[in-house]
């Protein structure tokens, strides 16, 4: 038999081909686009605290993954003989093929997404968390953007798969081009013209979408994204703004801004803190110092909140903040004080997908803070303070690890916080660049911000501090002004501090402030 390629072509102009490619493209571009939404809500479900929930959508991905689309397609079409009342809707065989798709597919992207939200790293939630965004803030803002540009290319590949599968929507008489091509073969008998006319409309709208969705991988890839310069009006504007104002000198007397209350902290059998007892007073600067092991991270994380408590409280200016709780997690009180502290965390923890301009106005912005443009104002003011005014529109992976902690440091003084903390923040940087970082924190410290700073530069902790702690085994076992530490006759304070020789003859040059 001869291939009729008069008749092929003529293909191409059939009305009722175009009207098929319509549908098709309908039924595929509303069943990915709600099958992202259900997925994306099923996915951050399954992995709920609630176990209850969590069960209930691990049944659903389960059934509707099980389920052989053809059947659930015909079960949906036929249930207004079941339940007479949804006979308005699902008689539609458009309605009913629709609806179908949607529950069988967001199963399958539910499970994309899953993965994409597990590649985000925990960082990012726990910055999230110390800028007091709330948990559905920190899925919207922060997770789901960054989860979903990692799950795009295979929601691409998912969109393949749903032209496809909208040709069972025939079962039930509803006239996509596979059913067109069939109709047409049966009348005239050229089966292979009409099927080789059906695989091409199905090929170029496949093409077409896949080029879109690739447009928009390319449009979340911020590494192809040109960096914009930042205009004299913004380098001037942020000259102007006065960040900080000078907060009273440290006092002995001083009401403490926090205060720790045997506080005690354990993963499984092993108790981490063993009874805490510590007040952090209005413009004082406490390094906690300490071997590795010591509970030192697990301390300043427990006074934000990012570790919760097994015993004892944490209070802020007389306001209980932080409590065990059954749940384990924070109650009220900590979102109402949370905003008050902010953290710098050893691994920085931007948010890759925004400039470091956005990176500092998110939280201020979220809070609703004042305007935008003020807001702006500000972050550009924070910049100049940090000395990185010049990269305000760069993203994150685009600057050195010295700038990248800058920039950290920023984001948190943006929310204008009571109490700074820092955990290890130079630990994670080449020596070249530990200065730069740490000239930023002594300028916080000469401007009487309080401070409470985990680290390993001996050096700077006896130099910008007003009092040393030195952990070991999850217990405060010496807490002084660095020059009465430094005398100190503690064997096992001694024998750390000689472990410092070198850092010890430096501070001892420099001269440590009574």
């Amino acid at each position: 038999m001869q291939f009729d390629w008069t008749y092929f072509f003529s293909l191409f102009t059939y009305i009722d081909f175009w009207e098929a490619s319509l549908l098709v493209v309908q039924l595929s571009v509303l069943t990915w686009i709600f099958g992202n939404v259900i997925g994306i809500i099923l996915a951050l479900a399954k992995q709920s605290h609630f176990k209850t929930l969590s069960l209930i959508v691990s049944t659903y991905i389960w059934l509707f993954r099980s389920l052989p689309l053809i059947v659930l397609i015909i079960f949906i079409y036929n249930m207004p003989l079941f339940i007479p009342s949804s006979a308005e809707w699902l008689s539609s065989p458009f309605t009913s093929g629709l609806i179908a798709l949607i529950a069988s597919e967001a199963a399958y992207i539910a499970e994309i997404h899953r993965g994409g939200l597990s590649s985000v790293n925990k960082g990012q939630t726990e910055a999230g968390k110390a800028l007091g965004i709330s948990f559905a803030g920190i899925q919207r803002i922060i997770i789901i953007p960054q989860a979903f540009k990692t799950a795009l290319p295979s929601l691409s590949n998912e969109f393949v798969t749903i032209v496809k599968l909208t040709s069972l929507v025939s079962v039930i008489s509803l006239s996509e081009i596979l059913m067109v091509g069939q109709r047409l073969y049966t009348q005239n008998f050229k089966v292979m013209e009409s099927l080789l006319a059906v695989a091409c409309y199905y090929v170029a709208i496949v093409s077409i979408f896949d080029w879109m969705i690739h447009y928009i991988e390319k449009w979340f890839d911020v590494s192809n994204k040109k960096t914009v310069s930042t205009s004299d009006a913004e380098i001037e504007s942020s000259k102007i703004q006065q960040t900080y104002k000078a907060t009273p000198t440290y006092s002995t007397g001083a009401t403490p801004i926090v205060m720790l209350a045997s506080v005690k902290k354990s993963y499984g059998s092993k108790e981490v803190l063993k009874g805490i007892d510590l007040k952090i007073k209005k413009g004082e600067v406490i390094s906690i110092i300490g071997p590795s092991g010591s509970g030192k991270t697990t301390l300043i994380r427990t006074i934000n909140g990012m570790e919760m408590l097994n015993d004892g409280e944490i209070i802020i200016e007389g306001n209980s903040f932080l409590t065990p709780t059954p749940t384990g997690r924070p109650g009220k009180s900590y979102y109402e004080h949370i905003h008050r502290i902010g953290m710098v965390f050893q691994g920085f923890n931007l948010f890759p997908h925004k400039t470091v301009l956005a990176n500092i106005m998110i939280a201020p912005m979220y809070h609703k803070h004042g305007n935008e443009q003020e807001i702006k104002n500000f972050a550009l003011s924070l910049l100049h303070k940090v000395g990185l005014i010049e990269h305000a529109h760069k993203y994150p992976h685009q600057l050195s690890g010295g700038q990248q902690q800058r920039v950290a440091i920023a984001r948190a003084l943006a929310m204008k916080p009571d109490i700074m903390l820092f955990d290890e923040p130079t630990s994670a940087l080449d020596p070249e660049l530990v200065g730069e970082v740490l000239k930023v924190i002594e300028q916080l410290a000469l401007e009487g911000m309080t401070m409470v700073i985990v680290t390993h530069e001996m050096q700077f902790a006896f130099k910008v501090s007003n009092r040393v702690v030195f952990m070991e085994e999850g217990e405060i076992k010496a807490i002084d002004k660095p020059s009465l530490l430094l005398k100190s006759r503690d064997p096992r304070l001694t024998q750390f501090l000689s472990n410092q020789q070198h850092a010890l003859s430096q501070i001892e040059d420099n001269n440590v402030p009574s």
